[in-house]
């Protein structure tokens, strides 16, 4: 199992260079890179061309794009911005060498009318995504789903959003398996069968405080084996699906904002390796 980090668990108090000084000296081997912010501000100063050649000549490299928010049920002119931003992530990608864009689902404050039925937000996702996965393919990148556990969000069970993927049914649209966002709104283990095995392209590990579901927020988020999510029996189903590519920790604790950056970034590989080692899921 490769370890990663999610540029979220340093999102107010780091930039992408410092992350990736920082990710490279602790030995992780992927980042997940914020593109809605933290890679903007990077290429203010810099160009794609000094990311790649960082890339080029250290250890760590690009796991995936963070991310193309909230692309289903908006109104034309919403949907088609969208688009748009995505074929620029797509031709980052290409210079980055990078394989993964992630893609997150509409809160439903954004959506064209507000409360939806579940059939028109699956409908309007295996639409929206059958596009982008038509614009994808000839990058090599692929597409993957992170539903959101949360109620205002329109696909925040792991059920939903691969019932939407199996819809798609392409080789390049998978998802992101959240331990946080599985907890939020009450995943169910049984859902996540052998039949999801090749869906499930990036796996996120965190935790999370004892709050009730459905009111659980992306700052309830502690590090991994610090807080009530059976990691256990998240980690034990991903090894009966053979699924060891890797885990990739994404916090977005305010406190942890508060902290020296190199020592967030340290102590988040280190909780997350105590938690792989202490059930069996050894690092490659």
């Amino acid at each position: 199992m490769k370890i990663a980090f999610n540029e979220g668990t340093t999102w107010e108090s780091a930039t992408l260079e410092q992350n990736l000084e920082y990710c490279e000296k602790h030995g992780y081997d992927f980042i997940e890179i914020r593109a809605i912010d933290q890679l903007i501000d990077y290429l203010k100063e810099n160009t794609l061309d000094d990311l790649k050649a960082y890339f080029d000549s250290h250890k760590i490299k690009p796991l995936s794009l963070n991310a193309l928010c909230f692309f289903n049920n908006r109104t034309k002119e919403d949907e088609e911005k969208i688009i748009e931003e995505f074929k620029n992530y797509l031709e980052i990608c290409r210079k980055i060498n990078c394989e993964y864009i992630a893609v997150v689902p509409s809160n439903i404050d954004v959506t064209e009318k507000g409360k939806t039925f579940i059939k028109e937000v699956n409908e309007s996702c295996v639409r929206v995504l059958t596009h982008l996965s038509d614009l994808a393919e000839p990058y090599g990148v692929k597409i993957a789903l992170e539903f959101i556990g949360i109620p205002e969000n329109t696909v925040n069970t792991f059920a939903q959003a691969y019932e939407i993927v199996k819809e798609i049914d392409r080789h390049n649209v998978g998802l992101v398996y959240d331990t946080f966002q599985f907890t939020g709104m009450g995943s169910r283990f049984e859902d996540v069968t052998e039949e999801t095995a090749d869906k499930i392209f990036i796996f996120h590990i965190n935790d999370v405080d004892g709050l009730p579901v459905g009111q659980m927020s992306d700052t309830d988020r502690v590090w991994p084996g610090h807080g009530v999510i059976n990691l256990e029996a998240h980690l034990k189903k991903l090894k009966e699906l053979n699924y060891d590519f890797v885990a990739s920790v994404e916090l977005f604790r305010p406190e942890y904002y508060q902290m020296d950056p190199e020592e967030v970034i340290k102590k988040a590989k280190e909780t997350t390796l105590e938690v792989l080692e202490k059930y069996h899921y050894s690092q490659v």
